[in-house]
């Protein structure tokens, strides 16, 4: 299947997407782990749990800072994916190849890889055990589990993906299938839900239903479509500013948008997706659809749930401005499997990694953090082949930005950002643990204002 290349191949895009290239080409080797995962070790300094982006990213800051002899992280997937473009892969912007890279790559050198995985934590001794049979001994411990896609929870699911119409831009194996579902489309509902669960990357639900209408629009098949989101929420967006500016883009481009809507049920071979009425206990709507793009319930890793770190919740039970943890001095927590009170995304991991990486070097010297989280996070909203609304904001839901314009527009540049350039980061900078946000940028700016 060919990309929609055509679309965003104006002579700026290509410009951008050529400088960056030839940046990707002139950075350095990239010093990582390439040799083959270890046998366990009994006990080491730094343990750090997950090999996704807050893992990774956390394993190389700390090999800095005590070496990376005395680093371990326990893995046990092959391949380490940069999730963010899957929504860009499910529009057909992007191929799916482009987002993975194998795990020992992204290891950073002499970093041991434990490929297991966890199956008990016991924080009390100090300790963690894995499916092989391992015990590991730490001195300190870095949780970055990430969060469970719990597809099971939706009856017909997961089994009713072998069915045509239906995909997920949350999972590398049905990714695709949405944008088979975005081609395949001729004439009837096309519908995108949101669960009533927390989410990683709560933008995406929408970000998939723009670029659709877009598709659909390209295509000559817009008149034909009843657009159709389903959401659990009761608001559009959590942040005033950005939500005002995604109602406009609703009512221009005729959206339906259904709030207090959960989906229970696919029925894959009918083509039909049950929903309840979240205000109304009991009440169901059947609806037929000839697309369907499914954000799954998402739950903490099983394995967190009944650990002594969890809330009552199940997830990590963290300091929201140091992210230590609230009864293990010793153990720390980022990510989508913590408790913090913001949007889990990669842009959030990426500012939590500074500051933890603050806060483990004065716990390490026995002294009080004192650089604190404010909850950053970011989610570009993909509003078109070419546009993003690039959401900024903190734990008060309060709009952080970084550059000196409203970025509640729909702007080329971001778009841009939000396909070239923070890939480019991401593999090149964050996981190398050289990126910890746009803070200074903002400051930068901000400065030059003044």
């Amino acid at each position: 299947m060919v990309p929609l290349v055509a679309v965003v191949s104006g002579p700026r895009a290509q410009l951008f997407a050529c400088l960056l290239r030839l940046g990707t080409q002139q950075v350095g080797p990239l010093q990582l782990h390439t040799g083959a995962s270890h046998a366990a070790r009994n006990h080491c300094e730094v343990l750090v749990l997950g090999g996704g982006s807050g893992g990774i990213t956390m394993a190389a800051r700390m090999k800095r800072k005590v070496g990376a002899e005395n680093v371990a992280i326990v893995e046990p997937s092959e391949r380490h994916f940069y999730q963010p473009i899957w929504t860009l892969v499910g529009a057909g912007a992007k191929q799916l190849s482009s987002s993975g890279r194998p795990t020992a790559s992204v290891i950073p050198s002499g970093v041991e890889w434990i490929k297991a995985r966890v199956t008990e934590l016991n924080p009390d001794k100090n300790c963690i055990h894995t499916d092989d049979d391992e015990k590991i001994s730490y001195r300190y411990l870095i949780i970055a589990l990430g969060i469970q896609l719990d597809y099971e929870k939706i009856k017909g699911l997961p089994e009713g993906f072998a069915h045509p119409k239906i995909g997920s831009n949350y999972s590398v194996k049905t990714v695709e299938k949405t944008w088979k579902a975005l081609q395949d489309f001729k004439e009837g509902n096309a519908i995108f839900t949101f669960p009533n669960t927390p989410v990683k990357c709560a933008g995406a639900p929408q970000k998939i239903m723009y670029l659709s209408e877009a598709y659909f629009r390209k295509t000559g098949k817009r008149s034909k479509a009843n657009i159709i989101f389903n959401t659990s929420l009761g608001a559009i967006f959590g942040v005033k500013k950005y939500a005002d500016a995604l109602q406009e883009i609703i009512q221009e481009r005729n959206l339906t948008v259904n709030y207090k809507k959960n989906l229970t049920e696919v029925r894959a071979d009918k083509q039909e997706a049950v929903f309840e009425n979240l205000d109304k206990p009991g009440e169901t709507q059947v609806i037929s659809y000839e697309m369907l793009h499914v954000t799954p319930p998402m739950s903490p890793p099983d394995v967190l749930k009944t650990s002594p770190v969890a809330d009552a919740a199940g997830w990590v039970d963290v300091d929201k401005e140091t992210l230590q943890h609230r009864r293990y001095p010793n153990v720390f927590g980022i990510g989508d499997c913590t408790n913090l009170p913001t949007s889990k995304t990669a842009a959030a991991v990426a500012a939590q990694s500074g500051i933890l990486d603050r806060t483990i070097s004065v716990i390490m010297k026995n002294q009080t953090p004192t650089k604190k989280y404010d909850g950053y996070t970011s989610c570009p909203l993909v509003t078109g082949y070419n546009r993003v609304i690039l959401a900024e904001f903190d734990y008060k839901a309060e709009p952080l930005e970084t550059f000196p314009f409203d970025q509640s527009k729909e702007r080329l540049s971001m778009y841009l950002m939000k396909a070239d350039l923070m890939p480019f980061l991401y593999w090149n900078m964050m996981l190398r643990g050289y990126w910890g946000g746009p803070a200074f940028l903002r400051k930068l700016f901000h400065l030059g204002m003044s």
